[in-house]
């Protein structure tokens, strides 16, 4: 009873002193958050202090700079008024040399611009005083004079040499780098080419018609009119030699651009027939059980004068055999003629896609191989040459992508039209195929069996 008793009393003493220390704890938890939200509190009056201290540091530091760069503006200044003041005598005499110096070399460019036109101004030398600075502007005015009378239209007859190449004698206007003619006997004006090929003669480059032609004939015989020049320095006139016809493009692809051109011709042709032919294929109705149990047995005539095409004839075959194998695996095999019909040809189109491009890789390389050629017989010094021979070569791989880019799209949509159909046909039999109940061992093994590959289709 004793060791009961003590048992008792140690259990309660245990009991009291863990209530004691959770109480202890819990208030020590206290006092630790109590301490944590002062210090926190602390810490965010401490950041605004200083977000406030520094903001008025930056505006004082602003002002600062701004003073800063005002005092050096400042000392610049007054650095060049001493130094101004503390110039000796030798640094003068080197300014002035210097002065005169860049005076002689402009009075040469004068004189070397003067002489082009043939009106030399008088010898000028240095310190000449007003007479001196007279005969140089009266030397200018001469020059503007002569230059206002060469921009002046002045028609003169000049051998020409026309597309043909035959030389033809006709008028001539040239004001600054661009020259213009017009023919009496052609009755044509426009713009010449200067060709360094043909010592020193010019050639026809661009024909005016229209209003151009009419403002430059009436130049030619009254005297005025409106000229039509190029601006860009005769480069328009060699982008308009460049321009040529889509049969002239295709042409510099030589060779393989035939096959290329063959392989589009068939695909095209492929791609309109099988076009045609999907989309008129008849639409296929949906028929519920029911209905097909009336047409199937009972002859519905309704809805087999409803039903067409495809769908018609798996109908006739549903309606016409019994309930059996042979049935169901009529079912099927016309399925796979079915889908032997709406994929025909199509595999034509993919590969024409997978081809093209192929065929215009193997012309670019075989382009490229006589360009290195001509390189290595005529030196690659002229890189008209090169790039010439380049650009050949590479309109078999455009010509190979354009044909390739359609014949993939066309490939894709009628894929997917045929597709489509055909497993709404599938659809339609597997339901004609489950009207009774068959035993499954009675029913076809494969009715639902799609064959995805792309065989040749109807001609």
């Amino acid at each position: 009873m004793k060791k009961v008793l003590l048992l008792l009393l140690i259990l309660c003493s245990a009991f009291a002193g863990f209530a004691h220390a959770q109480n202890q704890t819990s208030k020590i938890e206290n006092s630790l958050l109590t301490d944590i939200k002062k210090a926190q509190q602390k810490l965010n009056n401490t950041q605004r202090h200083i977000s406030r201290a520094r903001e008025n540091l930056a505006k004082e530091l602003s002002k600062l700079e701004q003073a800063v760069v005002a005092l050096r503006e400042e000392t610049a200044v007054a650095r060049r008024q001493a130094d101004e003041k503390t110039l000796s005598l030798t640094q003068l005499e080197s300014r002035l040399e210097k002065w005169q110096q860049q005076q002689a070399y402009q009075l040469n460019l004068i004189q070397r611009f003067n002489r082009q036109f043939n009106q030399p101004l008088p010898t000028l030398a240095l310190g000449q005083q007003k007479s001196t600075l007279s005969q140089q502007l009266q030397g200018i005015n001469n020059t503007r004079a002569a230059l206002a009378q060469r921009l002046s239209p002045q028609w003169q007859n000049r051998e020409l040499v026309l597309p043909s190449g035959e030389l033809e004698n006709m008028q001539v206007l040239a004001i600054g780098p661009t020259t213009w003619f017009w023919s009496n006997r052609l009755q044509q004006g426009g713009l010449t080419q200067q060709d360094n090929t043909l010592n020193g003669l010019s050639k026809i480059g661009i024909t005016f018609d229209g209003h151009a032609a009419e403002q430059l004939q009436a130049l030619v015989k009254n005297g005025a009119g409106d000229l039509t020049f190029d601006p860009s320095l005769n480069r328009a006139m060699a982008m308009a030699q460049t321009q040529e016809s889509p049969i002239e493009h295709i042409a510099k692809g030589g060779l393989w651009a035939i096959p290329i051109l063959a392989f589009a011709l068939f695909a095209m042709a492929i791609a309109i027939f099988k076009t045609v032919q999907l989309w008129r294929l008849p639409k296929l109705l949906t028929l519920s059980n029911a209905q097909l149990q009336r047409a199937t047995q009972k002859g519905d005539k309704h809805v087999q004068h409803s039903v067409k095409g495809m769908q018609k004839v798996l109908l006739d075959i549903a309606a016409t055999e019994n309930k059996s194998q042979a049935r169901d695996d009529q079912l099927f095999n016309q399925l796979q003629h079915q889908q032997y019909q709406l994929n025909r040809w199509l595999g034509a189109i993919a590969i024409t896609a997978a081809v093209s491009p192929l065929l215009g890789l193997l012309g670019t390389v075989s382009g490229m191989i006589e360009t290195f050629k001509m390189m290595t017989l005529f030196g690659s010094g002229d890189p008209e040459v090169v790039s010439g021979g380049i650009a050949q070569a590479l309109i078999t791989t455009e010509l190979g992508l354009v044909v390739a880019i359609p014949a993939l799209i066309f490939n894709a949509v009628l894929s997917r039209k045929a597709k489509n159909y055909y497993g709404q046909l599938e659809n339609f039999a597997l339901q004609m195929s489950q009207l009774d109940n068959t035993p499954a061992s009675m029913q076809p093994a494969h009715p639902t069996t799609r064959n995805n590959t792309q065989e040749e289709a109807l001609a």
